[in-house]
């Protein structure tokens, strides 16, 4: 394990943002804090007891540059976009879109006995991939390994590896690690990440400790780590879920505008020059 651990370099409480068609979400980092994240872009945490909060969901609009991350904990989300897909990212499941060149979809949060609760993740591609073919994968429930860690935790392995499990997703460009851990109160999770990968964690239920100068950190913060090589974190007396994300910096320049990132204004111009003259899509 790792000698020493990351420290924790800025906690974000996440501020109330209207997005879509009128869904009321958290945001925990966007266009005004994605340097520091490189080569993650934006963090949003979706979901209320309210289904009028969200219903109004997410109609058809276009992405390039990028690539989207939804995972749904409650309730269930349906998806339909430009390649034909078409489903549902229901309790547990993942959505992994690569949009590259031009993908135009929509995401509409359905009615559920159970509130809706999940998580979106804008990952950005690096100017040789901006462009590529477009991709999906629909990560079900059952694909997604569960491994036990000490103390009675557990760890689900999205993407990357644990423990030598490794997630169902890979062939990512930034190599990312995407992990939802569970700890016990009190209970210890320490696991080692490349030097220079970005980190940073989302507590989401319950309160925990970040590093061995801070104080206990409750759900719906998220903490950006510094560099170092491993991290360190403990569960608050009533435990801690998190999720705990890390990938390559890309560091290129962004030129962002809505839902499309590019690396320069020129290109940011012609993407939607396509949209507006129908040849976004080409795939």
């Amino acid at each position: 394990m790792a000698a020493s651990f990351r420290s924790v370099k800025n906690i974000f409480p996440g501020r109330p943002t209207l997005e879509g068609a009128g869904v009321r979400l958290r945001r925990a980092f966007g266009f005004r804090e994605a340097p520091l994240f490189d080569p993650f872009l934006m963090f949003d945490d979706f979901g209320s007891p309210n289904p009028d909060d969200y219903l109004a969901g997410f109609p058809w609009h276009p992405h390039r540059g990028i690539e989207t991350v939804t995972y749904v904990l409650t309730g269930a989300v349906a998806h339909g976009d430009s390649l034909g897909n078409q489903g549902l990212i229901g309790a547990g499941e993942v959505q992994w879109m690569t949009a590259g060149g031009g993908i135009i979809h929509q995401e509409m949060p359905e009615r559920r006995p159970d509130a809706l609760r999940g998580f979106q993740l804008w990952v950005n591609l690096p100017a040789s991939q901006k462009m590529m073919k477009p991709r999906y994968r629909d990560i079900r429930r059952a694909d997604i390994p569960e491994v036990a860690g000490p103390s009675g935790s557990w760890v689900k392995v999205i993407a990357g590896r644990y423990r030598g499990t490794a997630g169902p997703v890979g062939d990512i460009v930034i190599d990312p690690r995407y992990l939802d851990i569970s700890l016990p109160g009190g209970a210890v999770f320490e696991e080692e990440v490349p030097l220079g990968h970005k980190a940073f964690a989302c507590a989401y239920d319950g309160s925990g400790i970040f590093d061995s100068k801070g104080g206990l950190v409750a759900a719906g913060r998220t903490v950006l780590f510094g560099d170092g090589p491993g991290v360190k974190v403990q569960g608050g007396s009533e435990g801690l879920r998190f999720l705990l994300v890390s990938g390559k910096p890309i560091g290129e320049p962004v030129a962002w505008r809505g839902p499309i990132v590019m690396n320069t204004q020129d290109e940011l111009d012609q993407a939607f020059e396509d949209y507006r003259n129908g040849t976004f899509a080409k795939f």
